[in-house]
């Protein structure tokens, strides 16, 4: 009697638990898939630190392997954070809808109780500030490092004009672009910041960001629109022509900034001397990169083209043009 109590009070605690999931999820349109918390404890051994990769804007990631043979990045939401449950709900149903080759996939999620945990496609090769910074055995040569600009710019697009609702990805950087086996880039993270739809033309709210790729002013005054995630990309893209990040307080005064090296590269006409050790490289593609970048990092958000725009300069289907007028953060 006692081992059929016990059992019924397991299912009634169980059924009760799927219901308030149904609950969360009523009304959202197409149900994302669901893990159980116990599932995904087994695929990271118990969140062991040894598969731990790293740690998020919001959340420490883990490695883990499903029972199908998937490998995945388990992300695990802090109860601290100051994101709702109906937040954290909402951004799951966007992030399910959204399907690009440049944007990390979610397999699902879980929300039991405090625990809330989001289960993404694991990538092989990591981040890119870890390719181009880190110490590792990738090798970017030209091609790999056009691709990942270009790749970049349309995952960006994608989310910020055909993704419903539009998305703000608010915190464009190079270690939230991910690499996949082919070293195709990915953009992670995205879809967990506010969302707007096409009737806000701002969101002015907490600024979330990282410094040195935050746009003027979304850091200033927090008016957000996807001309943030445009200044983002500038900086991306330079740091990827550059081989460097966008500070480095080891090298001389001049150079420590890298958006004010190039400035100062691009008034002597030698942009091309951003990134000494590449010596094989498209000076087309190359020059196009450049003046993306310029354009992309302009102190106001209407001087700075739309993402669709950038892939398309990137592509060779449009001009980027010459870039004259230095952006005042910098002559200020």
């Amino acid at each position: 009697m006692s081992i059929i109590l016990i059992c019924a009070v397991l299912y009634i605690k169980r059924k009760a638990s799927y219901l308030n999931e149904d609950e969360e999820f009523l009304g959202i349109g197409p149900r994302p898939n669901t893990f159980s918390s116990s599932e995904l404890e087994t695929a990271t051994e118990d969140f062991n630190l040894a598969n731990k990769l790293g740690e998020g804007a919001f959340w420490p990631v883990y490695k883990g392997a499903l029972n199908d043979g998937r490998v995945v990045a388990v992300k695990q939401l802090s109860v601290a954070s100051q994101q709702g449950k109906s937040q954290f709900v909402a951004a799951i149903a966007a992030i399910s809808a959204v399907q690009h080759r440049n944007l990390v996939k979610l397999y699902g999620c879980c929300i039991e109780g405090n625990r809330w945990l989001l289960v993404y496609e694991h990538l092989e090769n990591k981040s890119l500030d870890q390719a181009l910074f880190g110490k590792n055995d990738l090798y970017l040569d030209w091609s790999i490092r056009f691709n990942t600009c270009l790749g970049t710019a349309r995952g960006l697009a994608y989310l910020h004009e055909d993704s419903r609702p539009r998305t703000v990805h608010r915190d464009v950087k190079a270690s939230s672009i991910l690499l996949d086996a082919k070293l195709c880039p990915k953009i992670s993270d995205f879809g967990l910041a506010k969302l707007y739809d096409d009737k806000k033309t701002h969101i002015s709210g907490r600024v979330a960001g990282t410094i040195g790729y935050l746009a003027p002013a979304y850091a200033m005054r927090g008016h957000l629109t996807e001309k943030a995630d445009a200044f983002g990309f500038g900086v991306v893209a330079l740091e990827i022509l550059s081989g460097r990040p966008n500070s480095d307080n080891s090298l001389d005064t001049e150079k420590i900034y890298l958006l004010e090296w190039a400035w100062t590269l691009h008034e002597n006409n030698r942009s091309l001397e951003l990134d000494p050790t590449l010596t094989a490289f498209d000076e087309t593609e190359a020059s196009q990169i450049i003046g993306v970048a310029l354009l992309c990092t302009q102190a106001s958000p209407m001087l700075r083209p739309t993402m669709s725009r950038i892939a398309a300069m990137l592509a060779g289907g449009i001009d980027v043009g010459i870039v004259t007028a230095k952006p005042s953060y910098l002559t200020d």
